[in-house]
Formats: C-alpha cells, structure tokens, sequence
C-alpha cells in the first residue's frame, strides 16, 4: 500500500458490476476522488464482495490511513481465507510499516500453496533479512536469481543481505550483477561507494560520469551517481570536484523531501520543555524494571556501530541492529495522545511499565541468544532518552559523539536508505548537531549520570580506557575479546560494517579539513558548539 507504488486492484469482481468496473479504473488512473464514492455505494449494497474491500483498502493505503486499510484487507481474508491477492497486499502493507515478523506469516500462507511465486518470495527474502534471518534471506534469494537471473533490482538486495553477513566479495560480485544488467543503476553504484572499501577503475568513474550526465534517467539514479562520484574522486583526493558531485547530490536529494528546519527545532525545543530534575523526580516509579536493553544512540556517523561492535564481543552483550520500536512507540504516544511531550508527562506507572514491557516484546524477534543484554543503537534515539527512562528506568544509555566537523561532513557524504533528512544541507546538518547538544546537556542536567558519554576520539586514541569505562558503566567485568572486535563475525548492517571488520583506526578523522574552504556554512550553523567540543557551551 503506497504512494509510489500502488497495488493493481482486482478485476475479477469487477467486469461483473460497471460501477465496480469504474470505480476500478479510477484507481488505476489514481482518480481517488471518483473511485470513493462509487466503493462506499458498492460495499453499502454488498457488504462481503470481497473485491471491492480489497479496493477500498488500496484507496486507503494510497492516502495514508494503513490502520483502515489493514483492517479491510484483514476482513476481506477473514471473508475467502483463499483471496491470495488479498493476502499478499496484507504482507506488503505490514511489511511496509515495519512489522516484518506478521508480513512472513501471511506470506508462508500463501507459499505453502503457491511455492513458485517469485515475487511472493522476494518480498519474504527481504522481510527475512529485516529481522535478521539471513540465511533464509540468502537462500530465498539463491532460487529466485536462478529462475530470475536479470532482475538488477534482486541483485542489488542480495549484495544488501551478503555485505550485511561479511561476505564482502560475493557483495561486490552482486551489485557487479546488477550493473551489467543496468548500468545507469544509481543505488548500485552508490551500494559499492558505501562499502568503504571498493577503489573505482577509470572506467567505472567513466560510466557513471556518462549517465549522470544524461538527461534520460531518473533523480534518484542521478543523485545516487553523484553520491558515487563524490567518493570515487575523495578516494583519489580530488577534493573541489569531489565536493561539487557531493553538493549535487545533496541538493538534488533535498529537494525530493518536506523539510522544515526551524519547525524541527521547535518541536525538539518543545520536547525538552518538560525535561527536568523535578519531572522525573515526580515519576520516579513505574515501568519496566528490566536491565537487558544497551541504547547506543546520538547523531549518525558519530561511531555508534564501533560501539556497538566492540560490546556486542563481550560475553553477556547481544548485538541487534537500529531497532524502530522505541520511536514506533513513541509515534504512537503522540499519536494516541496529541503532542509527545504532553503524552509523556500523563502516562501513569502502569503504562510506563506497559510501553516498557511491549518495547521488550517487540524487539523478541531480533534476539538469537540468550545473553542478558542486548544493544538497540538507533543514533536518533537521542530525541527519546526521557520516554526511553520512563519505560526503562533499567535500562543503559550510551551517548556516541564525534567532532562536529567530521561527524557533520561525514552525514554529508552520505546517502542514508531511509529516514536522516536533516542530512542533506550543510546548514540543516549543522543545527541538527546543535539541537542535539542542547537537548542532551539538558538531559545530563536533570538526570545527572544516566547517560554515558563517549566521546569517539578519545576512544581511538586510548581503546582500552574507554572500554573498560563503558563496561564498568554496564556493571560488566573487563573481556579482552571487546578490544578483538573485528574479530567477531556478527551481521552488520549499517554503512560502518567493513570499517568495524578491522583494527581500530584513522582512517576517517580530519576528512573534513580537505574541504574546508567550502564549510563555512556548517561552522556558521554550529555556533559555539564547534569550539566548546568535546564540552558544551557554558
């Protein structure tokens, strides 16, 4: 159920009932308008024409309302469990809004009496790998590339799945793939560049030079393709044409977001208005009493999957990934409630003890041991560090920070999958970091040792004080395999996975100073963050 790539209604039904008929080729022409009202009048005469329900809940996912559409395709299936389409555009729907696990129960329904659809087995590969199920993922994609071997798009989410696992070369072989079958595939040039490790041929630079140039591709393929090319010359430190691909690239991909900066500003600012030692003083019991969840969070490129790695190597500390559920639940607070803030400052004990309970629920699905703790590290979790000890007043928080200039540039040079859109402007990017300094200075004012900083710098120079830190933060005993990381062959799905397969290194610091000439902007937006760091402004 989406905008961008809408489910074609199901005319069986339909060419037995013109109105039915029209209403359906009014949702092909995207006339929802027309298309509503004929549906109602249907369903109001014929309430179980199970046709027309998937219909409506197409409209309703079209226009956002994905409660309203899941309830109807859920009725249309409780109606002909057998509505296979119905059932597919179900698993589509949950898959869409992050709720993987429930999307490949109603896929294994149909599979187990249509094995062969490779589109139904695409869609569960990629559910499979968005819980961490690789090796189902992997496999499904073996069978489908094998009936299905030019499909660019398969092959570029099979290099996603074995990049994720450690298996670099076979990635690379993927997208290599992929590109043969297209080779004005922007996202594939862009997956290589992000792997950190792939040097670019003249001739690659030649290729993607070409059709970023041409007019007959899409934006997307052309801002991915700049992306590309902004690290292919970094890489051989052609610093002011780098810089050029990369500025293309950044406001060629702001313009395809709703952004509002000073809107942002002010709702975090509306966020941190409730945050005070007497707030949480007064809300001292409630919610969930356990100690198993570590957030490792702060702004993206700020060293958090390092962290991460080097605690996920300690015996009692489970790896995970960036979980969604801390701001699914906190989304849903504000939704259920009106503002975030206010939502916060009602919830009672048992409801703090509740969110609490289903944030461990829902994040079930990604443990595979039974260690007693887990990291969720998702950077943007810093927006939520009061609901976070609200509902886990237990729980560790370790706050990743990195020199804003590196931290800030690097966000620059970087095209994130999905979510990030302050990223995409030196400017934005610069008050990002600021409103994050702020808000977790007044965080550290109202709760004083709650959260554990780690400043990324001091954790290259001196790894081993550092470490020991965190884990006697963690109330954990010293393991030397922590200061191994790169030894430990857990998944890693993030931008940094190659960076943390290896010793500890450099390799990233200063990158800023090379294009410092044109980051004036950026030292403007940060203020007096950039000289207090790693303090914060008096």
């Amino acid at each position: 159920m989406s905008k961008t790539a809408p489910l074609a209604p199901d005319f069986s039904r339909a060419v037995q009932n013109p109105k039915l008929m029209e209403a359906a080729l009014a949702l092909l022409d995207n006339r929802l308008h027309d298309a509503e009202p004929l549906l109602r009048a249907h369903l109001k005469h014929d309430p179980f024409d199970v046709a027309a329900i998937r219909m409506m809940a197409e409209l309703a996912g079209r226009i956002g309302r994905f409660v309203d559409a899941e309830n109807l395709l859920r009725r249309a299936v409780e109606l002909a469990p057998g509505f296979t389409a119905a059932r597919s555009n179900l698993a589509s729907l949950l898959y869409r809004q992050g709720r993987p696990t429930e999307a490949i129960a109603e896929l294994d329904q149909i599979l187990e009496f249509d094995p062969d659809n490779l589109g139904l087995a695409n869609l569960k590969a990629a559910a499979s790998g968005r819980i961490g199920d690789y090796d189902e993922a992997i496999a499904l994609y073996d069978i489908i590339l094998a009936a299905q071997p030019n499909q660019e798009k398969i092959w570029m989410s099979f290099g996603h799945v074995l990049k994720t696992v450690g298996r670099l070369a076979d990635s690379v072989a993927a997208y290599r793939r992929a590109l043969a079958i297209r080779p004005s595939f922007g996202e594939v040039w862009w997956s290589l560049a992000n792997l950190k490790t792939v040097t670019f041929s003249d001739g690659d630079i030649d290729v993607m030079t070409a059709h970023a140039d041409t007019h007959d591709i899409s934006d997307e393929d052309r801002f991915h393709l700049k992306f590309a090319l902004g690290k292919s010359l970094e890489d051989r430190a052609q610093w002011a044409t780098s810089f050029a691909h990369y500025s293309r690239a950044n406001a060629l991909r702001r313009a395809k977001l709703e952004i509002d900066p000073e809107a942002n500003t002010k709702q975090i600012d509306r966020h941190a208005s409730i945050i005070s030692e007497r707030f949480f003083e007064e809300r001292a019991t409630g919610g969930c009493s356990s100690d198993a969840p570590i957030f490792v969070l702060g702004m993206p490129r700020a060293g958090s999957t390092l962290i991460e790695q080097i605690l996920a190597s300690h015996s009692q500390i489970e790896g995970t990934q960036e979980l969604p559920d801390i701001a699914m639940l906190s989304q849903q607070l504000a939704n259920d409630e009106g503002q975030y803030a206010e939502a916060m400052r009602k919830l009672s004990p048992d409801r703090r003890r509740e969110l609490g309970d289903e944030y461990l629920k829902r994040t079930k699905i990604h443990r595979k041991t039974d260690k007693p703790h887990f990291v969720d590290k998702m950077p943007n979790n810093w927006l939520n560090v009061a609901f976070i000890h609200l509902i886990l007043p237990n729980a560790k928080i370790i706050d990743a920070r990195r020199h804003p200039m590196d931290c800030c540039f690097s966000n620059f040079r970087q095209h994130f999958a999905r979510g990030q859109s302050f990223a995409y402007s030196l400017e934005d990017i610069g008050h990002y970091y600021r409103d994050y300094v702020g808000f977790m200075q007044q965080i550290d004012q109202a709760l004083p040792g709650r959260v554990h900083r780690v400043i990324h710098e001091h954790l290259v120079d001196d790894t081993e004080a550092e470490v020991r830190r965190m884990l006697a933060y963690l109330a954990l005993p010293f393991e030397e395999d922590c200061l191994r990381f790169w030894e430990n062959k857990r998944a890693v799905q993030t931008p940094s996975a190659e960076q943390v397969r290896r010793p500890i290194n450099r390799d990233g610091a200063d990158r800023w100073q090379h294009y410092e000439e044109w980051l004036t902007p950026l030292k403007d937006a940060l203020g007096p963050v950039l000289g207090a760091y790693p303090d914060v402004p008096a």
